[in-house]
């Protein structure tokens, strides 16, 4: 038993020996490798530069280039180390060992392939601002996994691409301006149109409004104590303006309704009493 043990070792020695330089010129061949991977990522780059791609689609070409130079390199490694290994045979190994891969990594290609998917999409990109379920930020950095998102309050919040590419996203600043809206009520003895005119001056005062734009104060319903108006104007859809306009407009309108003496009511509650009767008593009897 001994005896075969030492063979079985002096064996495997004898192999490791003899691969020594099948081994050292798969090394070279993966130094090489890696020398033609920095000089394609730099070209890539370069030439990406000379034109107007946006830097996550950027980004991706020079991983995809990165990415075929080792899949090449390693693979000729592979070959040399084992010589009795085809291409055939690796590319088919491969398929089998991906398909094997993938079943165990199902959440990690699937972010990955959603990354591509989404740096290949025309919208969203970075510096814009999004709501996605319940995060609302700045788009700082997409990578082929994950998505970088600075919040407003300051805290950076990393999305799996796979969740913004399954979920509706909306991008704030898609276009530079974008519409926003205010509810206001006034009381029901208030001339509507006379309150609507004052509104409609104090919305055109505000510096963050845009001009250019129509601003509507529309009567939108009657409430429990009063008539309601939609207010709605535009303003620029991205950096702080995008919240300090609200906080204007609300402002100048509470200031011109005072000014104007327009009541803006409490909600309307009732309020509903229980009488009750000492023990002892009945409903009705007399005292």
């Amino acid at each position: 038993m001994i005896q075969v043990l030492e063979n079985q070792v002096q064996s495997m020695a004898e192999g490791a020996v003899q691969s020594l330089p099948s081994i050292g010129i798969a090394a070279v061949v993966l130094l090489i490798t890696w020398v033609i991977s920095k000089f394609a990522s730099n070209l890539t780059s370069r030439l990406i530069n000379q034109t107007d791609l946006r830097p996550s689609l950027s980004t991706l070409m020079n991983t995809m280039v990165r990415l075929g130079v080792w899949l090449t390199g390693v693979m000729i490694a592979a070959v040399v180390v084992f010589p009795g290994m085809s291409a055939g045979s690796l590319i088919a190994g491969l398929g089998v060992g991906t398909v094997a891969i993938g079943f165990a990594f199902q959440d990690i290609f699937e972010n990955f392939f959603a990354g591509v998917l989404i740096m290949l999409r025309d919208k969203m990109r970075i510096g814009d601002t999004i709501e996605v379920d319940d995060t609302i930020g700045k788009v700082e950095h997409i990578t082929l996994r994950e998505t970088h998102v600075r919040a407003f309050s300051g805290e950076l919040t990393i999305i799996p691409n796979a969740s913004i590419f399954k979920n509706s996203v909306d991008i704030w600043t898609d276009e530079p301006l974008r519409r926003f809206n205010v509810a206001v009520g006034v009381s029901y003895d208030t001339d509507i149109d006379h309150a609507a005119r004052v509104i409609q001056a104090a919305v055109e005062s505000c510096e963050l409004v845009n001009q250019e734009k129509p601003i509507q104060v529309l009567a939108d319903g009657f409430g429990a104590s009063s008539v309601d108006f939609d207010v709605r104007w535009w303003a620029a859809s991205s950096g702080a303006d995008a919240v300090l306009n609200r906080d204007e407009v609300i402002r100048a309108i509470k200031r011109a309704l005072d000014k104007a003496e327009i009541e803006i009511p409490f909600p309307y509650i009732t309020h509903t009493f229980k009488e009750t009767v000492p023990l002892g008593e009945k409903v009705g009897e007399a005292a």
